[in-house]
This record gives structure tokens, sequence and C-alpha cells, in this order.
């Protein structure tokens, strides 16, 4: 008898021995300076989040979170360099809602998002905002989708890069509401924005944040928001599901991943780490500038969206032929 619970002792502790090893290394964790690749230009909407949680969580980990940016290809090449790196905490993804379009929209993907990649937890949700320039005779959504159909293929618009959440936004609308517009492709916002002021480009979908400077000066008509609920930056401009599309709903989001096989234990402590940033009012009016809404879901939560949106934006994707190069 004793033998026999000498030798359940030594198998318990041998199991036991290399969890506690590795709970304790992760309390260590970091003991240097993380990487934090962003995969779009410096500037941008996700880029200016990774920035404000790269700070705070230096703060809250007691080492320098450094914001990498690997810009191209919508942000597959950034995100490529995480899905291969080493899985040990030090390198990890500050991504976008692009996420859930790479296998759809590009005929190569160079890593699976469910296997090469795991999810830490969610930072905030931004809907977009659809504007029309003043001289387009149309001021609701029912006006915009009559006017569509009474001069097919009359309206050009813009979205901030093809296959974007912008361009996926226009393509729903049109599908819904059966109207032909055309498309214009751009190379992000900074390079559209000229023409839609200037008229060359009847309406555009963007950020809310990037285009109230311009519906306040009344350069840009806003039509619909694009979230389940009107945002606080434009509290007077309806939603899109308010505006008679009961199934338009459209948002970016962004959210922190590493790599696949990270220990759990580091991906624990980033993700406390970030539910005490998220709870700061500081950080919260930040992200509310940026025309965002904070969002504190775990892994789980972030895992589930990521599905539903790759089942959605697929369908879309592959009904529209709509293609990436």
């Amino acid at each position: 008898m004793q033998r026999t619970n000498l030798l359940k002792l030594a198998k318990a502790t041998l199991f036991i021995a290399p969890m506690g090893l590795a709970t304790a290394w992760a309390q260590g964790y970091p003991d240097k300076p993380v990487k934090l690749v962003v995969g779009f230009p410096p500037g941008g909407t996700t880029d200016v989040l990774a920035r404000v949680m790269a700070v705070k969580l230096a703060e809250k980990l007691g080492q320098p979170f450094i914001v990498d940016n690997r810009a191209g290809a919508g942000g597959m090449i950034g995100t490529d360099v995480v899905a291969k790196a080493l899985p040990d905490g030090y390198t990890l993804l500050f991504t976008s809602s692009t996420l859930a379009t790479y296998q759809s929209l590009y005929a190569k993907v160079p890593f699976d998002p469910a296997r090469d990649l795991v999810p830490i937890g969610m930072v905030a949700t931004t809907p977009y905002v659809l504007v029309v320039h003043p001289k387009l005779p149309v001021k609701t959504l029912p006006e915009l989708v009559s006017y569509a159909k009474a001069h097919p293929g009359e309206i050009n618009y813009a979205a901030s890069a093809p296959g974007g959440g912008q361009q996926l936004a226009w393509e729903m609308l049109k599908r819904n509401t059966q109207t032909n517009m055309l498309y214009v492709p751009y190379k992000g916002t900074g390079a559209l924005m000229p023409d839609l002021l200037g008229g060359t480009l009847q309406a555009g979908i963007d950020n809310v944040a990037v285009l109230v400077p311009h519906i306040k000066s009344g350069a840009l008509r806003p039509i619909v928001v694009t979230g389940a609920t009107r945002t606080p930056l434009l509290p007077e401009v309806p939603t899109a599901i308010e505006s008679g599309q009961p199934d338009f709903k459209v948002i970016g989001w962004f959210g922190l991943m590493a790599p696949a096989k990270t220990p759990a234990a580091v991906m624990q402590r980033v993700s406390a780490a970030m539910s005490e940033i998220l709870s700061q009012k500081d950080v919260q009016a930040r992200i509310v500038d940026l025309g965002g809404e904070p969002d504190t879901r775990d892994a789980g939560g972030m895992r589930k969206l990521i599905a539903s949106e790759s089942e959605k934006w697929g369908k879309l994707i592959r009904e529209a032929g709509i293609k990436a190069q």
C-alpha cells in the first residue's frame, strides 16, 4: 500500500512540476521589451489604438511595449510576421477586422488565422458613417436608395481600401437594396478625401472620427452610421437599421492576438492587464474620441466574433466576386 501511494505521489509531482514552472515563468513575464505588431501605417485608427494600449500595457506590466508597423496587403504582412513568430509572448499582434476577410479575399494567404494565431482579447469596436457630397440631392438612406435606382450607375462612391470593411459595407448595402452604384478604388482614406470633398465622388463610407470634422463644417452630409446603435460623436445621425435596413450592421473591431502555442499563463497575464486598462476613464474617453466603443470581450468572445465575421464576409466576398491582389 505504501509503495502504491509513493508511486501516485511521484506521478502527481511530475505532472505538477512543469505546470508550476510555467506559472512561475509567466509571473516573471515580461522581463524584456514586447513587440506589438500593427499591420497598417502610422496614424490610422488601428495604429493609434495600438499605441494607446502599448503605453498602458507598459505601465501595467513594467516593460516597454514597442509598436512595430508592418504595413501592406490590408494588414496581412504584419499578421504573417506574428503568425510565424516564436510563441513566447514577446511578439504580439494588434489586429483589426480585416483579419476575418483574408482567406476569402486573397488567393494565397501564408498563414491560417484559426491555426496560427490565438486571441487574447478585444479592445474596441467602431462604426462607420455613410456620407454624401452636398450636391447629391439626398438626406436620408431611403432617398439615397431611391436616387440610386432612378440613376443606375451614376453614383460614384469610395471606401478606404479595396476589400476593407468600408467597401464591404457598400457591397452589402447594394445587395440589400438591389441598387447599382460604382465603386472607385483608392489606396486609403487620405487618397480619397480630396475627391470626396471636391464632389468628384458623390459618396463614401469611413471611420466616424475621420469624417466628423467634415460633417461639422458642412463639407459632407451624413446619411447613416453602420453600427447597431448611434454614436456619441454624431448623436443626431440614425443607424442604417433605424433607416429601414434591419440586416445592415457593419463595424470595425480591434483586439490583441498571439502566435499559437503561446503559454496560456502569459496570455492570461496580458488579458488581465487589458481588462484593467479598458476600465480606465481616460482610455475609454480616448477610444470614444476615435469614434469607437471600448470592448472587453475575452479570448473566447473574440474567437466567436472572428468566426462569425469570417463567415458573414466570406459569403459576401464570394457572391460579389471581390478579389484583392
